[in-house]
This record gives structure tokens, C-alpha cells and sequence, in this order.
């Protein structure tokens, strides 16, 4: 992983504001906005289907977001998708709560085989879900974490022929081939409603600005692991309403090159041995 493209990513979407149209759930979209805001990115938030097709023409990476889902929704990613593929506009994928109905889970493999999307960014139990692997879920949260979640990682990027990030204590990144461990980030991300979701759109902005998809998703991850270790930092004690602001504040102050000294970056060689990056 290189360093300084990492520091270079953050000052691009700060110097070029990419507008990053989100499909996203009630539940979380103000806290994404003002997510998107504070990186330097330009959020936009329309799911109407009469509209979705223009407002991804003109946007620079596309959000689909699976949290308070319904028909309508499905219709405007579909429509949205295939504009976003028609222009070759970045997808990503939030598969939240796939495995807990079936109609949420039917409809996220209805739209992995109706779209070309780049990244899916889930738990694990969201993501086995997605390729017909038994994983508990309780609601959107994922139950058991046993399991080997990296070999889940590789199979479901094959499988989907896509790049992979199962979020966790750990997060992993893959492309089915290549393998990245980001340690990044604060349990504290797990008390606060949206955390993973505003991930998936900072996701959605640094692949707005970087075409390869391991630089874009590894970049994202630390970027906001970095900005979750700073706000815990600065709120300890006060409990998670104060870190959600805090948070905020850190995705707008944070610099590449703090990001960078505080990486916790792995690679995944042949011999199934983790390397620092």
C-alpha cells in the first residue's frame, strides 16, 4: 500500500469535492451528510426514481444503501446503477441486514446480478449472506462472529467479482486475490446509529478519486479507523454522543499525513503470514 497515495487521496477530495449521491436509509442520513461534508466531499441524497438517473449522471461515485428498504428504493438503485455503470461512476454496495429477510436478501443479490458494482462493504454476516452462506444476524447486527472471515472475504470477492470489506474488530479488504488488514478504529464506532454506513460513503468518496479499487477501500478504512482513535481520544469518558460529534469534527481536521503515521496496515502474503505495511 503506498503511503504517500494515501495522503494524496485525502488532500484530492478536499481540493476537488467529488459529489457522492447516496440511496441511503432514513436512520442515517444526516450523520452521512454531515460525514461527507466534514471529509470535504459533497453529499446528495435523492432516491425518487423520476430523478435518480439524472442526479447520478452528474455525480462522481454512487451509494447504495440497503438500511430502511423498500420496492421504491430498489427501483431508484436499479435505475441509478445503471447510470452509474452506463457513465463509469464507482458503485458501492451497503448490504445492511441481508440475511434477516428474505426480501432484503433476495433484493441484494437481485441488484448483484442487475449491476456491475465495485465495492460491498457489510459485516460478515452480511456478507455470507449475500453468497448463500449461513451466518446469524440479529436485526442489522451480526451475530456469531466465529468463522473465518477472511477466507469468507476472498470467497464472496471471487464469487461477486468485486472488492470486498467486511468491517469488524479488524476489517478486511480484499479483490479475491490480494488481501489487506486495516486495525484502524474504536469500539466506541459500534455505539453510535450509522457508523458503518457513513464508512460506506467515505468509501464511496475516496473511489470518486482513486480508480484502483484497494487503494480507494484500504485508504478509506484507515483514514476513518484514524479519525474514530482521535475522537475516543478527545471524548474519553463522555460517552458515545460526544464521540459521534467528535467524530465529525475529526473527519473534517484529520490530515493525510496524520493518517499515515497512525496506520495499521497488513498485507496477506502467499505463505498466509500478515505483513506491515
Amino acid at each position: 500500500m503506498n503511503q504517500k497515495k494515501m495522503i494524496s487521496l485525502v488532500n484530492k477530495i478536499r481540493e476537488t469535492k467529488p459529489l457522492i449521491h447516496n440511496i441511503t436509509n432514513i436512520v442515517v442520513a444526516n450523520f452521512t451528510a454531515n460525514g461527507l461534508l466534514a471529509l470535504g466531499a459533497k453529499p446528495v441524497m435523492a432516491s425518487a426514481p423520476e430523478e435518480v438517473n439524472e442526479i447520478t449522471e452528474i455525480s462522481d461515485a454512487l451509494v447504495l444503501n440497503l438500511g430502511t428498504f423498500n420496492k421504491v428504493y430498489l427501483e431508484s438503485m436499479k435505475i441509478a446503477g445503471k447510470a452509474a455503470n452506463n457513465k463509469g461512476i464507482p458503485i458501492v454496495l451497503d448490504p445492511v441486514g441481508v440475511g434477516a429477510s428474505c426480501f432484503r436478501t433476495n433484493s441484494a443479490q437481485e441488484l448483484l446480478q442487475y449491476l456491475h458494482i465495485q465495492f460491498i462493504r457489510g459485516n460478515a454476516a452480511e456478507v455470507a449472506n449475500l453468497i448463500g452462506h449461513k451466518w446469524e444476524i440479529k436485526g442489522v447486527e451480526t451475530g456469531n462472529t466465529d468463522g473465518d472471515i477472511v477466507s469468507l472475504a476472498i470467497l464472496a470477492a471471487q464469487k461477486l467479482k468485486t472488492t470486498v470489506i467486511i468491517t469488524g474488530k479488524n476489517d478486511i479488504i480484499t479483490d479475491g486475490n490480494v488481501v489487506f488488514q486495516v486495525q484502524n478504529g474504536h469500539p466506541l464506532l459500534t455505539k453510535v446509529t450509522g457508523a458503518g454506513c457513513l464508512l460506506s460513503a467515505i468509501v464511496g468518496a475516496f473511489a470518486a478519486v482513486e480508480k484502483e479499487p484497494l487503494e480507494a477501500a484500504v485508504s478509506a478504512l484507515v483514514f476513518y479507523g484514524v479519525a474514530a482513535e482521535m475522537a475516543a481520544v478527545k471524548t474519553a469518558a463522555l460517552g458515545p454522543g460526544s464521540f459521534q460529534i467528535e467524530l465529525i469534527n475529526q473527519l473534517a481536521n484529520l490530515t493525510g499525513e496524520q493518517m499515515d503515521q497512525y496506520s495499521l496496515v497488513l498485507r496477506r502474503e502467499g505463505d498466509l503470514s500478515w505483513v506491515k505495511q
